[in-house]
């Protein structure tokens, strides 16, 4: 099943320089970017995005940590979009995501783990409205997907 799912790189992964690296690791899986764009996150934006967040202990730090600096939100597609993410992601622990993850090899701590993705079609659906308008989700097939068939059915 293809499906699009959103991708944040955080303010610690733009600072880090990891932005091609995120890129090209969800490249090398399969998955085809269809948006990408560079903004800083004002704080409605941020409340509206981590709504189900209010209220918990953590909450103020992540909004100043998110505002703090440039992100790159990007959508990507492709079969089972959002699990393949997560997957390629890692837990949102680095100190539990396994070597080869993109939070196992490069995220500091829960705090700063370099990368949001949609944790199901249903999220990502509200987040690619909140970042992207739907004339900004470029669609293209690329001539080596395995799955461009799909499309077609």
């Amino acid at each position: 099943m293809r499906e699009t799912s959103f991708v944040m790189i955080k303010p610690d992964g733009v600072q880090r320089g990891l932005v091609g690296e995120v890129i090209r690791r969800l490249e090398a899986k399969g998955l085809r970017l269809v948006a990408l764009k560079m903004l800083r996150i004002s704080r409605e934006m941020a409340e509206t995005h981590y709504r189900e967040h209010q209220g918990k202990p953590f909450y103020e730090g992540l909004m100043d940590f998110i505002t703090s600096g440039p992100v790159v939100a990007m959508a990507w597609r492709g079969p089972k979009a959002v699990s393949v993410i997560r997957k390629v992601m890692g837990p949102t622990d680095p100190a539990e995501a396994p070597p080869g993850t993109i939070r196992g090899d490069y995220g500091l701590d829960v705090g700063q783990n370099i990368v949001h993705g949609s944790d199901s079609p249903e999220s990502a659906q509200r987040e690619l409205d909140l970042f992207f308008s739907t004339e900004e989700l470029v669609d293209y097939t690329r001539s080596l997907e395995p799955w461009v068939a799909e499309d077609f059915k």
